[in-house]
Order: structure tokens, then sequence, then C-alpha cells
């Protein structure tokens, strides 16, 4: 069966790995090829709502406190944004915040009320994307690759697509339609954040300045990539603490982030290796973009030119936002928002849950 093709007026809502706040992006789509992105912003969340988001990853201590709390901050930021833009939606994708992922015992977490974000923003909701790949087998992430995919139909091939969130994900696109393959290549800019927080008391290593100012400690980097996760083939994914900034424990604060930096970049030219052709280029996305050192790290390392993703005219900090405004129409036309070569998922599969605004009472 044809699904038809409708473009809907979408705002697509991510809080990411990295903890540093909500991203909201408007997108007009029809779930296929059509996509124009519109205005975005960033809304940080407040220091309190972070620690406790923090205070909840494993999925324990006071979850549906902290699940309301993030919701309602999801609303005031889409109330904002309504606002400032002075733009209306269909519908609104809202990926809620991962808490908790272990897709090997087929669980995936991500907290979000998406009943509640739809009686505050008067708008329908699509949220929890990732449950229904995870309950067919596969691992629940990443799912931005088929939003790379509609997004690069015109750039050149082979071409690798680098998310440097929390987690650091790839997406390899070929010259055939259907050539992809995505997968997490191990931490992103989570360890280095929290090194930085521990030892300076900021969210980032803003700049790259201390690892600029440290030295890589070779042998822990030698050791770090003995990790059994880079010997799995992909699809694979990660939870947000599978590495921690432990593994830098003893080094000063400077060694440290240089050494934890230098374990993203040589993570990713591991993953790198299992892309079926090499990439032409690497364009990066995600908050590690900023960072000029994990930039020179992974040039030094990939054997290809790598560059932001705003050189080819998209926006590196509104793009997973933008993706689940797309997943959002998927859903609603029953198209699949995984593959096989995606997630690992046996077959192409759907998901999301809908809440329609009109079937809940007005916010009191």
């Amino acid at each position: 069966m044809t699904v038809p093709r409708q473009v809907q007026r979408t705002i697509g809502l991510m809080s990411g790995t990295s903890l540093d706040g909500i991203d909201v992006a408007y997108l007009e789509s029809d779930g296929y090829s059509h996509v124009v992105a519109g205005p975005a912003m960033t809304f940080p969340y407040a220091d309190d709502l972070r620690c406790r988001l923090r205070d909840v990853l494993g999925g324990v201590g006071p979850v549906p406190e902290v699940e309301r709390a993030m919701t309602e901050a999801h609303a005031a930021a889409v109330e904002r944004f309504v606002e400032t833009h002075r733009l209306a939606a269909d519908l609104i994708g809202f990926h809620g915040h991962t808490i908790l992922h272990r897709p090997e015992i087929g669980r995936t977490w991500q907290i979000g009320d998406g009943a509640l974000l739809a009686r505050l923003t008067g708008c329908d909701v699509v949220c929890d994307f990732r449950s229904s790949d995870v309950a067919a087998g596969g691992e629940g992430a990443p799912l931005v690759p088929l939003y790379h995919a509609a997004l690069a139909a015109a750039l050149l091939k082979p071409l690798a697509i680098l998310n440097l969130g929390g987690v650091a994900n790839l997406t390899w696109l070929g010259d055939a339609a259907d050539a992809i393959l995505a997968f997490d290549t191990g931490p992103g800019n989570a360890p280095i954040d929290d090194w930085a927080l521990r030892h300076r008391g900021e969210a980032v290593d803003r700049g790259g300045a201390m690892a600029r100012a440290g030295r890589v400690d070779a042998a822990r980097l030698a050791a770090f990539l003995t990790h059994p996760f880079f010997d799995r083939a992909p699809p694979k994914s990660l939870d947000r603490n599978d590495f921690l900034a432990g593994a830098a424990d003893g080094l000063t604060a400077e060694d440290g982030a240089a050494t934890l930096t230098a374990m993203t970049a040589a993570a990713v030219a591991r993953g790198a290796a299992y892309c079926p052709a090499p990439p032409r280029r690497f364009l990066v996305t995600g908050g590690g973009r900023h960072n000029p050192v994990l930039m020179a790290e992974l040039a030094s390392r990939l054997g290809a030119p790598v560059a932001p993703v705003e050189t080819v005219g998209w926006d590196g900090d509104a793009l997973e936002a933008q993706a689940f405004a797309f997943l959002a129409v998927r859903s609603r036309a029953g198209l699949p928002l995984s593959l096989p070569s995606t997630t690992g998922v046996a077959r192409p599969v759907s998901g999301g849950r809908f809440f329609a605004a009109a079937a809940s009472p007005a916010a009191g």
C-alpha cells in the first residue's frame, strides 16, 4: 500500500546525553524526501534540573518527579519557541531524555510524558521512538540516520556523518539509495564533559582548552581500545555511562582531558574501519564539533577531510531535533524509523506513541 505523502509542520525536541538542554527545531516534511528546515533554538537546562536528570541516570531515584519537571521544561521551551517565531505546528516529535539504554536485555528508557506535553502545548505529540525497535530485537539507536539520508540525498558518496553528542554515532551512506550503515562508535562528549565538571566546575571543556594544555597518556589510550565493544561488528549502541571519565583517574586535569579527547577520536577511527567503503569526507554534527582539539584529533586519525555540517548548509545544533520532527511524521504515516543496517533489527520497524491534544483535557 502506498502511503500518502502529506507535508506536516512539525516541531522536534531533543534532550541529548550531554545534558546541556533542550533543542527545539521547526521542520516541514512529508517524512520522505521533502525536508524544509525552519528556525531552531536551544534552551539550556536550569542547573537544578540538570543535576536532577543526572541523578536519575540508570533509572534510579525519583524518576516520576524528574520526568514531570523535564516535560514541563519542554512545554515551556515550545511555548517560547512558538511565540518567538510566530509559527504553528501540526505535530511535535518528543524524544524525551534517555536515562537507561540496555538493548541487550531488551530495555531502553526515555523519560518524557507525551500525554502531559500534548495537554500543556495543545499540540499532537509523538514520543517513545525507540521501544518498538528494541522490542523487535534492535539496538534502538541510532535513529537519526534516515534523516541524514534524506538531507544528504544530493551529496557525493560515500559519505560519513558523525554525531558527537554524549555518545558518538556514525552514519555511512553509499551511492545506492539503500546503502546505509549506522552505529555508535564509542564515547562522545560525555566523559570529557564529566571530567571538566569534576575538575573545573564547567559543563564542557570549552574550546578544548584543558585538552590542549595536556598530554595524552598513550598506555591508557591503548588499554581503552581493548574494550570488547570495539571488536563488535555494527550495528551496535551504547548507554551514556558505558564509558566514564574514570578512565582518566589519577591524571592531571589537563592530561585527563587530553586523554579522554583522544579516546573519543580513536574510537571513531576504529568504528570507521567498519564502513563498507572509505568515506570521501566526514561531516560532523553535535556539540563536539565546537571542540577544536577533538576535531583536530579526528582529522589526524581518519584519513579523510573532517568538517562541521555547516559546510553543507546544515545546522549542527538543530540536526537531532529536526530528526525527531522528521521521525514523528514517519511514525504517523507508519513508515520505518529503523532498518536492519541502522539498529540490527530483523526487519524495518516503525514506532512511536501518539498522543492527540484534542483527546486530553486542558492543563490546569
